[in-house]
């Protein structure tokens, strides 16, 4: 269990998309949004040849920044996703994948009933800038 992903005190990395942009040129990001409720359920990256494979298969697939890899979103799991439709904005830099899920949720971290979780399962009280788990 990373840290990071568990505990309830905010630290964001801000450094991130700079990383991303030297390590994987060539990538833009996509909002990853569950067809059926609307809500966000990831947000990734993805080059042309991601993007040519997703089209291509009406599966979700990325590209890994962490692995500098296709990678096909749940293949090992088995919580794999049907995009059924897919957006870019105005400037071209940014997409929307509309998905289904075939099974379970998106998040490679689990709750306490060892269930799949959505990636944006903490929120910010604004007040205290502390998180609340809504999936513990």
């Amino acid at each position: 269990m990373n840290p990071v992903e568990e505990e309830l005190v905010l630290k964001l990395d801000f450094g991130k998309i700079d990383a991303v942009a030297r390590k994987s040129p060539g990538v833009i990001p996509v909002a990853v949004q569950h067809a059926g409720t609307g809500e966000v359920i990831l947000v990734a990256y993805t080059n042309e040849r991601a993007f040519r494979e997703s089209m291509r298969s009406r599966t979700l697939t990325l590209w890994s920044t962490s692995r500098n890899e296709l990678w096909e979103k749940g293949k090992t799991s088995g919580e794999t996703f049907e995009i059924v439709e897919a957006l870019v904005n105005c400037e071209q830099n940014s997409l929307v994948y509309k998905v289904r899920p075939r099974r379970g949720n998106i998040c490679h971290t689990r709750n306490r009933s060892g269930k799949p979780r959505n990636c944006y399962y903490r929120r910010i009280l604004m007040d205290s800038l502390a998180l609340e788990n809504t999936d513990p």
